[in-house]
């Protein structure tokens, strides 16, 4: 197969065969607890750690088997890539009509999510969770028409990828050297009723790469090949998604055995942003550390002093930390340490997560920082430095 050179901009292996992503022109607009309070119809996430393992030919054989069974079902939105045995899996099924819309002078075509609730099906299909509508579209992330379908009373299947999980984003592309660019929050995977990993090892699923059976086009499975679908990022990836599931797991086999009673203790993880530069890599490594400890995500901003505070950054921070599930506090204090303390204290904080200080050693023994000082004075808190990547 010839070699291709690869553009160093791609942002994510749909980027490197050709994938469009829009540009969103609107916010998301469903917050947390409004989607888990209107939440009527069951969620069911089939969860990937790769294109082309057979999530949505799992979702597909689901469908077909309700649909024996005498249940209502329509596809909301599916994309089969022209794969043969996945195409096929779609026959007899009713497939609502897609809406076209018009992006930088090329019609695309997106799900019409109020066509779906006017037929009100008991159980839509939706694949691609994590996709970014076109602009004009009802709702800016496909994740959105989900959560309107579900808050309408039907059932939704849909379709992911653990690349796409947004507390992950920064370690799959430190495995892949690859940011994705499309995210969902992993609040809405935790909004599911039942989570199916669909899996396959990485060496079967390169063997379907260099057999066409993912990507038809030779020019696109070469690419994929090459700068995604190694061996290595196949087999990390394969373990992140095993271990969201068993996370799951764990944590519903807990609620079971206690019997929905409250623990005494609970793990409350505060993150300390102020750098641009390594402020959404913090709050994503101290979300992982709160879903792994089953505890809360607090972050928090200290304004010191007259300091201008950047609005449109402090609310895209904000709507980070709510897609992790953890809420943002912005504190005024004269000193940093004090109002971070204050702040975890009054939150009964257990573990903090601090950036490492980029002041040279000289400067560390002559003022001090920020992260010498909070050790220096906390007390009954686990202060957590997390390194620079580049020294």
């Amino acid at each position: 197969m010839q070699g291709t050179e690869i553009s160093p901009g791609a942002e994510s292996v749909e980027a490197l065969t050709g994938h469009v992503v829009a540009e969103p022109t609107a916010a998301t607009v469903w917050a947390p607890a409004q989607a888990q309070a209107r939440k009527k119809g069951r969620f069911r996430v089939y969860l990937g750690y790769a294109p082309g393992v057979g999530k949505t030919f799992g979702m597909l054989d689901e469908a077909q088997r309700r649909k024996s069974r005498g249940t209502d079902v329509v596809v909301a939105y599916v994309e089969t890539y022209g794969r043969p045995k996945t195409q096929e899996k779609l026959v007899g099924l009713e497939v609502v009509p897609r809406r076209l819309l018009d992006y930088r002078g090329t019609v695309f075509e997106e799900m019409d999510v109020d066509a779906v609730i006017a037929r009100r099906p008991e159980v839509a299909l939706v694949d691609e969770l994590a996709h970014t509508n076109i602009p004009g579209a009802r709702y800016a992330k496909r994740w959105e028409d989900v959560v309107a379908l579900l808050a309408e009373g039907i059932t939704v299947l849909t379709t992911v990828n653990i690349q796409h999980l947004e507390s992950l984003n920064d370690v799959i592309a430190n495995i892949t050297g690859i940011r994705q660019k499309e995210t969902v929050p992993d609040w809405l995977i935790d909004l599911a009723d039942d989570i199916e990993l669909v899996d396959s090892s990485p060496y079967a699923l390169r063997r379907r790469m260099v057999h066409g059976n993912i990507y038809p086009d030779p020019h696109k499975a070469d690419l994929a090949l090459r700068r995604f679908f190694t061996a290595e990022n196949l087999t990390a990836l394969r373990e992140l998604a095993l271990m969201r599931v068993a996370n799951r797991v764990d944590d519903e086999l807990i609620n079971r055995w206690s019997k929905g009673a409250i623990p005494e203790t609970r793990e409350r993880v505060l993150v300390c942003i102020s750098r641009k530069d390594l402020a959404e890599d913090l709050i994503r490594r101290g979300a992982r550390m709160a879903q792994r400890s089953r505890g809360d995500l607090i972050v928090v901003h200290v304004r010191a002093g007259e300091a201008a505070l950047d609005a449109d950054w402090i609310e895209q921070m904000g709507r980070l930390t709510r897609d992790l599930g953890g809420e943002l506090e912005v504190v005024d204090a004269d000193s940093a340490v004090d109002g971070v303390l204050g702040l975890a204290y009054r939150n009964h904080i257990t573990q903090i997560v601090v950036g490492e200080s980029q002041r040279s050693r000289l400067q560390e023994m002559v003022t001090g920082s920020f992260v010498t000082k909070l050790i220096r004075k906390a007390a009954s808190i686990d202060i957590h430095v997390i390194a620079r990547k580049k020294r």
